[in-house]
């Protein structure tokens, strides 16, 4: 009778695995758990610099609101300060940068995988050379133009300096996604009686979904944390939610402002949890089909 290969591992070994894991655990989340929890203080309590155990225990808290909670840091971020409007021209600005990017990376990323000339191959290097170019270095290059067109501090001007800084790496990783599928497919399709484009939206796509959803996860988050881009094309009223937040920092002179930085923290981390827990198995397939071939 075989025996598994965990009950043949030693006792001392996997009584260190797990615990190496459960240290690894609390370790990753004790800033987010920290966070949340002194979202509920007063500033008084989480920054204080007589005893941290106030941030547990509420002392100032307390005093001040009757209460070992509060949620004056929310309230004072999201109606006060209008957090809210932030949370929408994020939404806006990452759904715009997601759909565009996908678009095109996903065009471009399979007509280079299928292309046998060799400017595909010039054509990658240069968006790789793209890509590396610090972000900041891509902004100062859209300022003039945009005040010229008078444009600056919209939306919009963000969403294209964001696309254009994303496309470059959706274009690669799609492209390594679409070469992993075999040509027969298309070849298949197209004997069957498709064009190039219906084999490549009834074929090709539904094989690959997981690696769109994976790059649309990372063109997303790359959307909704960008700091530079957004801070320095838009204005105060089309803040994004990361700039917002950092002038909430930028103001700690004022009492309380601090809390609602901390508030507004925890409103802008929570959406990312529930969004990769909900499409893990995708990202995980996702990631390994684009690992199939090197």
């Amino acid at each position: 009778m075989t025996t598994s290969l965990a009950s043949r591992q030693p006792t001392a070994l996997r009584l260190f695995s797990i615990a190496f894991i459960v240290l690894w655990m609390l370790v990753a989340a004790f800033p987010f758990v920290w966070t949340l929890w002194g979202s509920f203080k007063v500033q008084g309590d989480f920054f204080s610099r007589l005893d941290w155990l106030h941030a547990l225990t509420g002392m100032q808290t307390m005093a001040e609101t009757g209460h070992a909670f509060t949620g004056s840091g929310y309230y004072g971020a999201w109606v006060t300060s209008e957090f809210w409007r932030s949370v929408i021209n994020t939404a806006i600005v990452t759904i715009f940068v997601v759909v565009i990017s996908l678009t095109f990376g996903t065009l471009g990323g399979y007509a280079l995988s299928r292309s046998n000339f060799r400017y595909a191959f010039w054509i990658l290097i240069a968006a790789l050379i793209f890509r590396a170019m610090p972000h900041i270095t891509l902004v100062s290059g859209y300022l003039l133009p945009f005040f010229q067109l008078n444009i600056w501090g919209y939306l919009p001007t963000a969403i294209i300096v964001l696309v254009a800084i994303n496309q470059p790496f959706t274009l690669w990783m799609l492209h390594s996604f679409f070469q992993s599928i075999p040509k027969d497919l298309d070849e298949s399709a197209m004997v069957d009686g498709c064009s190039r484009f219906q084999a490549f939206r009834l074929v090709i796509i539904p094989v690959m979904w997981p690696g769109v959803i994976t790059t649309g996860l990372f063109s997303f988050l790359l959307a909704y944390n960008d700091f530079a881009v957004t801070a320095v094309l838009l204005s105060q009223e089309n803040q994004t939610m990361v700039p917002k937040i950092a002038s909430f920092l930028g103001t700690t002179q004022v009492q309380g402002n601090v809390m609602y930085a901390v508030a507004a923290v925890v409103s802008a981390t929570a959406p990312l949890f529930m969004l990769v827990l909900f499409f893990q198995r995708q990202i995980v397939g996702g990631l390994t089909a684009g690992a199939v071939k090197g």
